[in-house]
């Protein structure tokens, strides 16, 4: 491994609507800004498990300008001035790209950079600092990029797949696997061979690389992006920045980091080029109010209230109304979740259909709940 030092920088990608937690996530407080799982906003839990590894001012936070005041709010001081605010979201590639000139730019170098969703629930965290380390120092070798994979619990269709190839290797006792292929959320017989095999991983979408790599790559495959951001780079810290900024926005294509860097570095002659580490870790990305009751549930048929209340025949039921006393009678497996200009109930197996709604209330042009 190469003996340069690197300073280790953290990327948490926090742009994200949310539009499944309804009513309580809305245009300036989607999801990662709630406390949807503990006292902590899920923002503020993802930066509290980053911090004994990397300090605040080397966190970068992209988000969008409806969220930033509540973004710079949730963020330690030390990371406010990290917080970097896109004109308009274009997928993650972009995303990530922006926060890599600006660790350059810092660093006035290379860097390592860890890249975060803003939005997931880890359950062992101090397993998964352990393993973001491993990750690190794979990723500080030029030219490797690694994603951590999920081991798949369940035959999931709503989730892409990472396919590991061949014998691992080891960094810091963990194994590290090359990875094959990405895979799209498959149909539920492909899943269930997914998860028969073993070879499969779910995608967490968190990835780990030197700023040089990752831009290297861009430059490979998408030369566009890679061309603007190198431009925008030159502006850091001048006037004419935000300009540059809109700018550039106008005029890039929306991709996901997947598609635009890493599927294709799989397919590239050579040494492997992207590995994956198995992270049993207690992760939930926690895309629904669904999902919510499954990990406050503490055994099957459990209800789950946020506030003071009382069951009578009635089971299974996620019930969000921390302002008001509910008595619930004779139902199962519903969510309930009351904001004060908003009421939500469904059952829980249609909880993802909660987007539907909240699409159907842009049509209508429905500003004041959205």
């Amino acid at each position: 491994m190469p003996s340069q030092k690197l300073v280790t920088h953290a990327v948490i990608l926090a742009g994200g609507r949310g539009t499944r937690f309804w009513p309580r996530s809305r245009t300036r407080t989607p999801k990662q800004l709630l406390n949807i799982v503990g006292e902590q906003t899920m923002l503020e839990q993802t930066v509290a498990r980053l911090r004994p590894l990397i300090p605040a001012e080397h966190i970068w936070t992209v988000t969008n300008a409806e969220q930033a005041t509540v973004v710079r709010k949730q963020v330690p001081a030390a990371a406010r001035k990290g917080v970097l605010i896109e004109p308009k979201g274009l997928n993650t590639a972009v995303a990530i790209g922006l926060a890599a000139i600006h660790a350059r730019h810092v660093a006035r170098g290379d860097a390592l950079l860890a890249v975060l969703p803003a939005d997931h629930y880890i359950a062992q965290p101090q397993k998964y600092r352990e393993i973001l380390t491993a990750a690190l120092e794979v990723a500080r070798e030029p030219g490797r990029m690694v994603v951590l994979g999920i081991p798949p619990t369940r035959p999931e269709t709503g989730f892409g797949y990472v396919e590991r190839i061949g014998e691992p290797i080891s960094a810091k006792g963990f194994p590290v696997f090359s990875v094959k292929r990405f895979t799209e959320k498959p149909a539920l017989p492909v899943a269930s061979e997914y998860l028969a095999s073993g070879k499969y991983h779910w995608n967490a979408g968190m990835f780990f690389w030197r700023v040089s790599t990752f831009l290297e790559n861009l430059k490979s495959f998408v030369p566009k992006t890679h061309a603007a951001l190198k431009d925008l780079a030159g502006f850091i810290g001048m006037h004419s920045y935000e300009r540059r900024l809109q700018a550039m926005y106008q005029e890039l294509e929306s991709i996901s980091v997947d598609y635009a860097v890493l599927e294709p570095a799989t397919r590239t002659d050579g040494p492997p080029r992207v590995f994956v580490i198995p992270a049993e870790i207690g992760w939930s990305d926690i895309g629904s109010w669904a999902a919510v009751y499954e990990l406050l549930a503490k055994k099957n048929g459990e209800n789950v209230l946020a506030g003071e209340g009382h069951t009578l025949d009635a089971e299974g039921n996620f019930l969000w109304a921390p302002s008001k006393f509910v008595a619930a009678i004779g139902v199962r497996d519903l969510v309930v979740v009351e904001t004060p200009d908003a009421l939500l109930i469904c059952t829980r197996d249609r909880a993802q259909d909660v987007a539907k709604m909240v699409k159907q209330l842009e049509e209508q042009k429905r500003k004041e709940l959205l």
